[in-house]
């Protein structure tokens, strides 16, 4: 019995490095399918190796692998072994994985540069997505801005975009302004796609519902779409008076038969509908009871704690 959390750990471990690898897999795709064949650049220390590239014809994967290894010592003595150990297994897949696909460069899968830019950009944001969702990283960039905050209390945000903001620049002076443009839109959807998936693809729905009849919209919510809901004790602006607000998680398609219920019971209920993403607990990443159930637990519970209050 005490190998099963190892072998669980194990496994764990297993299908992270399976993503990292993955996602290495598609944004090198992105990189030699579009962005090279089209003489565009990315953003971060692969963005570096590319312009070395396109001047000498060095190997973008071993630059990148070699840039990084003082990188990958910072990681390290600032960080600890874990993360340089995650940092190393991104930096290396990347790299190995670059130069392992370079041929595809060849295939001209497209010749428009803004096609290029806009797929070789989904493609690595899909990737360096899949990456950060692991809870890793392919060095570069993101080491060093890390550190930067760490020690000078700079946004990470803030020092990678300079310093991406000085490689399009090179860019622009070194080849041409059309491509420098290209590459701009190139790191606008790679950076988009990285946030989408590091957040999660499929986003639910918080809703706020401010009504009277707040008891039976929950009620309904809970029957007839499974979901529990919470209620908030709030208190008017204009008259103080107190107000039941209604606060439950949905998925976007139960948008619309929770707006249905509310308007139901209230043709003037307020509500609030916003994006959720990374909602996890009973009733989403966990099983959930039915309502029927919670809800003789409930009453039983009451009763028991009636029969005690009456015993005293």
């Amino acid at each position: 019995m005490s190998k099963h959390p190892d072998l669980e750990l194990i496994r764990k471990h297993a299908l992270r490095y399976i993503q990292v690898t993955l996602g290495c897999f598609i944004t090198c795709m992105g990189f030699n399918l579009f962005l090279i064949p089209a003489h565009l650049l990315t953003g971060g220390i692969s963005g570096i190796a590319l312009i070395i590239y396109y001047l000498t014809g060095l190997p973008v994967g071993m630059q990148n692998l070699v840039y990084n290894l003082p990188i990958l010592y910072v990681a390290y003595r600032v960080f600890g072994r874990l993360y340089a150990l995650d940092t190393i297994l991104g930096t290396v897949a990347l790299s190995i994985i670059l130069d392992a696909t370079h041929f595809l460069v060849d295939w001209q899968v497209a010749t428009d540069p803004m096609l290029c830019s806009i797929f070789g950009g989904v493609l690595a944001g899909i990737g360096f997505g899949l990456v950060f969702r692991a809870n890793a990283n392919t060095g570069g960039l993101d080491v060093i801005g890390a550190v930067v905050k760490k020690y000078y209390s700079y946004d990470v945000g803030t020092v990678i975009f300079v310093l991406n903001l000085i490689i399009v620049m090179s860019s622009a002076f070194m080849f041409t302004l059309q491509e420098a443009l290209f590459t701009l839109v190139a790191i606008y959807v790679t950076a988009e796609l990285t946030n989408r998936v590091t957040a999660g693809l499929n986003r639910e729905k918080s809703i706020l519902i401010i009504s009277p009849a707040a008891q039976d919209i929950s009620k309904e919510i809970m029957e007839s779409i499974g979901h529990g809901t919470t209620f908030i004790d709030g208190r008017g602006g204009f008259a103080g008076e107190p107000k039941n607000i209604l606060f439950a998680v949905v998925r976007l398609t139960e948008v619309s038969r929770v707006k249905a219920i509310a308007t139901h019971y209230d043709p003037q209920a307020f509500m609030i509908v916003s994006d959720t993403s990374e909602v996890s607990g009973k009733g989403f990443t966990l099983a959930c009871e039915s309502y029927e159930s919670a809800r003789q637990k409930y009453e039983e519970a009451l009763e028991m704690q009636q029969d005690q209050n009456g015993s005293r």
